[in-house]
């Protein structure tokens, strides 16, 4: 056999895989779902991403109350418009082959520091824990204006993110000085494997987001072909994390962002080692979502290369309908937090942490195994 230039090892995707049930049941209402990031704990472990069609200031707060962690863009509209319902209109209107170059001509408008503080304030008046997102480019210049106007958590976001990066400035962004300097928990992503996850956490970070490319409205994968299917990934990303708690005693949140569609896809991420999960187009479908049905991610107005495109996917349901229910919808898009706590139920597990330990098989079958009847109900109405 001759020898190969490199060995590809598989990788596994929410499709790939089922959990095994129990040998013990445990009642879903007894369930504990908590997310704890440092001293802030969510009765919901459930972000929503920071997309301008998904979190605004009174969606934050709306979703704050139900027990979950909107996080606001800071880079968004909400910190360049005054009043961003003019330019947020323009891109719901925009026909689909001018969404690109609208999006980037929208995005051009240059960041004010007043609003970010104006926005931080609306949200804090609101009574909700305050999260912010911000790309490391920008983390000097906005995270400290935040942090000063009363924001409690600050997410630092890119497409990948690394604790080391190779650059012609003289010094870049240094996590371990932030986290110092800036005293308020410090979420970082975006991240996919085991020996970058495990640099993150030494510099003080308190949760890592997991995930390259999988959002419905990312097209990071098919621009420059990176990324990695989010159950493994979350699988490297937790192994990193149990490997740090055990050597310091300090616990690093684990949080799955993109990908997620179902509730099934939510147990999964759980069971995978996951804490929480970061939300996008699920909750662009909420009634209360500014978008109004549409989505678009954070790296679709890139000026040179934009990795992600405006998406319709329509209004399903009120907020509350998509995390509690009840619902008529058999897909398992709505009433997700009933899902995982159903799922919980069905593996015996009564805590997050006792659900991270639920066993998973490769199943590449498991969503078409005896669905034949329902897969030509699917194909005769699309």
């Amino acid at each position: 056999m001759h020898p190969q230039f490199k060995e590809l090892r598989h990788a596994y995707g929410f499709d790939d895989v089922a959990i095994v049930p129990g040998t013990v049941t445990a009642n879903p209402d007894q369930t504990d779902l908590r997310l704890n990031i440092r001293d802030y704990s969510f009765p919901l472990p459930i972000l929503a991403s920071a997309m301008d069609g998904i979190v605004s200031p009174s969606f934050a707060i709306q979703f704050g109350k139900l027990g979950g962690l909107a996080v606001l863009n800071l880079e968004g509209m909400y910190s360049r418009y005054e009043d961003p319902s003019e330019p947020m209109a323009r891109i719901l209107a925009a026909q689909q082959e001018e969404c690109t170059e609208l999006l980037q001509e929208v995005y051009s408008a240059p960041l004010q520091e007043n609003l970010v503080a104006r926005r931080v304030e609306e949200m804090k008046a609101g009574g909700i824990t305050v999260a912010v997102s911000v790309t490391p480019q920008n983390t000097k210049k906005l995270a400290f204006a935040a942090v000063e106007a009363g924001a409690d958590i600050i997410v630092v976001q890119s497409t990948v993110t690394t604790a080391r990066h190779i650059s012609k400035s003289y010094r870049g962004l240094v996590f371990d000085e932030l986290v110092e300097q800036i005293k308020v928990p410090v979420v970082v992503g975006n991240c996919v494997s085991y020996d970058v996850a495990l640099e993150l956490m030494e510099t003080g970070v308190e949760a890592l987001l997991v995930g390259v490319g999988p959002g419905a409205v990312c097209t990071t994968r098919e621009v420059v072909g990176v990324g990695v299917p989010q159950v493994s990934a979350t699988l490297e990303v937790a192994a990193a994390r149990q490997e740090f708690w055990q050597r310091t005693g300090r616990y690093v949140s684990v949080i799955t962002d993109g990908g997620i569609r179902t509730g099934g896809d939510v147990c999964k991420s759980i069971a995978s080692g996951a804490d929480g999960v970061m939300l996008g187009t699920p909750f662009a479908q909420a009634q209360e979502a500014p978008g109004q049905g549409y989505n678009w991610g954070m790296a679709s107005p890139h000026p040179a290369l934009p990795r992600g495109t405006r998406a319709k996917v329509g209004v399903k349901g009120s907020l509350e309908t998509i995390l509690f229910g009840p619902t008529i919808l058999t897909n398992g898009t709505q009433n997700l937090v009933g899902a995982l706590r159903a799922g919980m139920g069905m593996v015996g597990a009564l805590t997050i942490q006792e659900m991270q330990q639920a066993e998973m098989i490769v199943a590449p079958a498991i969503k078409t195994e005896g669905k034949i009847f329902q897969m030509a109900r699917a194909s005769s109405s699309s």
